[in-house]
């Protein structure tokens, strides 16, 4: 019987490759998890890993002590670029696998959407407040005299 490996989660400061046969893929401390981590600070059912579209998504299961990718916690799936770092409650994992160049133009896409939705306030979207870059602390003068 033949597996088809989509890739492979390889420990931050080593360990054995963590391979990235099918979709999806549950992670957890269970024993009924795709993917058995015997951790006490990994959840029962700790986070879900699914190839679609020829990249993988990562999602959080309500875990207690959340998955993060590249730093932060994600609250949504998540979609992730190969090199990309994924830490399961602590443990850390960086994510290797081969994608075509639309995929990479795609995911390249969504990172800038997410930038775009994310890195303005409200407010200015609305409007009604100046840009982060329009402005300056009180008493600031540009001009030298």
């Amino acid at each position: 019987m033949s597996v088809t490996i989509n890739g492979e989660l390889v420990p931050t400061g080593g360990g054995d490759s963590i391979p990235l046969i099918r979709s999806p893929l549950v992670f957890g401390r269970r024993s009924s998890c795709d993917v058995l981590l015997d951790f006490p600070n990994i959840s029962g059912k700790h986070c879900e890993m699914f190839f679609k579209d020829g990249y993988w998504t990562v999602k959080d299961l309500n875990s207690q002590n959340g998955t993060k990718v590249n730093g932060v916690r994600i609250l949504n799936p998540q979609p992730l670029k190969p090199g990309d770092e994924v830490a399961i409650a602590k443990h850390k994992y960086t994510v290797q696998y081969k994608t075509t160049p639309d995929v990479e133009k795609k995911l390249a896409n969504m990172s800038t959407e997410a930038d775009e939705v994310f890195g303005t306030s409200l407010l200015e979207k609305a409007g009604l407040s100046k840009g982060r870059e329009e402005r300056r602390p009180r008493g600031f003068n540009l001009t030298e005299e």
